[in-house]
């Protein structure tokens, strides 16, 4: 049984990367895309004041969500691990409890969150009718925090087992639920951004169900938690998660960081930001779903002490990025101003459209290393390496050059000093990475010609596994 769950021990590596990257992306890609079009229909309501509004409750969402990220990391590592090393019986415990700690700690999450909305959105820059917008619509959609939580575990640990269909698949549901809502309520009943929130509320209570239902039917259910059980998997389940989490809480950190600076520029700059925002997690869905898609490929190879296939694995990873990244990118230069277009966007907004849509985009490239050496970090037990990059990324690295940019080139100035965070810190990403893998006897070869060498047979060839 663990040998047939543990499919990433064997066969080609590319393959892997490219499949569970895929699949894992279409999933993603199916909310984005939601959340995409959402901010089209509410641009077509002509109201500039409702767009500026996603733009500051998306800041909040993406500090709740990256939650859930962080304990489903955690939950995929550790049934990863305990599958790579045959142990089953250890994976099917750490799937209940992590379930049961995820749903409760959420729970805490959101209520800590929900009583503190209106200060959050203030400390965001938004004022009067927009943060009472902001807070509105917020109110509707945190408390359901903890069931996008078990959607999102569920999915980790369906993927740890190797079935990225069923985690796809899951997402995929929420995201159509989500869009056969929005029309419905945002125009057919005027809602306008309430009924954006409901559409949204329904969506993650679709992806829970749909993610817990295949590991009922598949993989066991989830079974009885035993108070020793309990106690004895909060360490490792806290050990990744707790870095994992403040790894993910880092990102929208850095955005508020973002945000509170494109304020100053006013509602267009706001609504071009998360126009961008938006946008960017539609193209390179592939590269966000990186880090979750690679984690249990390098966790299994890293449980069964395979160092060379945890290797190979990851620079697969960072090959299939750079091709995803270059094709992604040559697409949003071409379409540009259509992109534009669809939100009637002017100004200062189509400005920041057209900016992302160029050099920009090409630099996300090394946001994709910096997931990738996460998912690293994570399976190999140096969490907290995940944590100081992204915080350094989203803190001392981002703060001097958001506000250099915005000093030279104001609102513009302000994507380009992120993006050159993102420069930074995914470089340091690949060299932390390298030194932790050659740790491990045999991860890394030797010199950097066989180095070179075995990369580009990895990309050309798809691996020789």
């Amino acid at each position: 049984m663990a040998d047939a769950q543990a499919k990433f021990l064997t066969g080609n590596l590319f393959r892997h990367v490219s499949v569970m990257s895929l699949t894992s992306s279409v999933g993603l890609m199916a909310i984005f895309l939601v959340d995409f079009v959402d901010m089209i229909f509410i641009a077509m309501l002509g109201k500039a004041e409702l767009a500026a509004a996603v733009g500051y409750a998306a800041t909040i969402l993406f500090f709740t969500t990256s939650f859930g990220i962080g304990m489903s990391i955690a939950a995929g590592a550790l049934v990863a691990r305990a599958l790579g090393s045959g142990d089953s019986q250890l994976a099917e415990e750490r799937k209940t409890h992590s379930l049961i700690y995820g749903f409760v700690f959420g729970l805490i999450f959101a209520v800590v969150i929900w009583l503190n909305l209106a200060f959050l959105v203030s400390l965001l820059g938004a004022q009067a009718e927009i943060a009472d917008l902001a807070v509105g619509y917020l109110q509707i959609i945190v408390p359901t925090l903890p069931f996008l939580m078990l959607g999102m575990m569920g999915g980790a640990i369906l993927r740890a087992h190797g079935d990225a269909r069923r985690a796809m698949m899951a997402t995929i549901y929420g995201g159509a639920v989500n869009a056969v809502l929005d029309p419905i309520l945002i125009f057919g009943l005027g809602l306008d951004l309430t009924g954006a929130a409901l559409a949204s509320v329904a969506a993650r209570l679709v992806i829970a169900y749909a993610a817990l239902v295949p590991i009922a039917r598949h993989y066991g259910g989830v079974g009885r938690p035993r108070a020793a059980g309990m106690l004895r998997d909060i360490v490792p389940i806290a050990t990744i998660a707790v870095p994992a989490i403040l790894t993910q809480l880092a990102t929208p950190v850095g955005q508020a960081i973002v945000t509170r600076a494109m304020a100053d520029y006013g509602e267009a700059a706001i609504a071009g930001m998360a126009i961008v925002g938006r946008l960017s997690m539609v193209a390179f869905g592939i590269v966000f779903a990186l880090s979750g898609a690679v984690g249990p490929i390098l966790g299994q190879n890293y449980g069964a002490g395979n160092s060379e296939r945890v290797r190979d694995g990851f620079l697969a990873a960072v090959y299939f990025n750079g091709m995803v990244v270059f094709v992604v990118s040559a697409l949003l230069f071409l379409l540009r101003a259509p992109i534009a277009d669809l939100f009637s966007a002017t100004g200062i907004t189509r400005e920041l459209v057209f900016l992302f849509c160029g050099p920009l985009s090409l630099l996300f490239f090394f946001n994709g290393v910096l997931f990738i050496a996460n998912a690293a970090f994570n399976n190999m037990g140096y969490p907290f390496y995940s944590t100081f990059l992204n915080w350094g990324r989203n803190t001392v690295g981002m703060v001097p050059l958001v506000l250099l940019g915005a000093g030279l080139l104001g609102a513009e100035g302000v994507l380009i000093g992120q993006a050159l965070a993102g420069v930074i810190f995914g470089g340091l990403g690949w060299v932390f990475a390298r030194r932790v893998m050659r740790e491990a006897p045999g991860v890394l070869p030797a010199t950097g010609s066989e180095f070179g060498r075995q990369g580009r047979l990895m990309a050309l060839l798809h691996l020789r596994r």
